[in-house]
């Protein structure tokens, strides 16, 4: 299977977490050329948050593509893409993170999709749930999980 399309869950994740998913972004799709989609989901709350902070007087005004292009994550991730040959769009959604990236994956034809996350004990997966691993049972193709380094 050839890897045209892949995309990648962007949270607002720290500097060290947002480097390692980079990083793996770029050593994935580089050698192969393929697209990348960099994707954020937005709670309801975040979304008002994030318009509230746009200073755009109705949320309606503005789309979630347009939110996420704002964020800082987003935008550090496309300024190390913009360094390579890669091409990429930024997309964004409001809802379920995992049923987001999972529709987002289907709607896109996504042949890989890329998410970052920490590791949880099992306790913490029954009690909290995992997004991370959500996605990879709903997601239409393989997901690659970027672990956070050592905590």
């Amino acid at each position: 299977m050839a890897i045209e399309t892949i995309l990648v869950a962007v949270g607002s994740e720290e500097t060290e977490q947002l480097d390692r998913l980079t990083q793996t972004v770029i050593d994935l799709a580089g050698p192969v050329g393929a697209k990348v989609e960099l994707l954020h989901i937005f709670t309801d709350r975040a979304f008002d948050t994030a318009v509230d902070r746009l200073k755009i007087a109705d949320r309606r005004e503005v789309s979630a593509d347009r939110v996420a292009r704002q964020l800082t994550s987003v935008r550090e991730m496309a300024k190390r893409i913009d360094e390579t040959d890669l091409s990429y769009t930024i997309a964004g959604a409001i809802g379920d993170h995992a049923d987001e990236v999972v529709a987002h994956a289907e709607a896109t034809g996504a042949d890989l999709v890329i998410v970052g996350g920490r590791r949880r004990s099992p306790a913490g997966k029954a009690v909290f749930g995992s997004t991370a691993q959500a996605i990879m049972l709903g997601a239409p193709c393989p997901v690659t999980f970027v672990q956070s380094s050592a905590e």
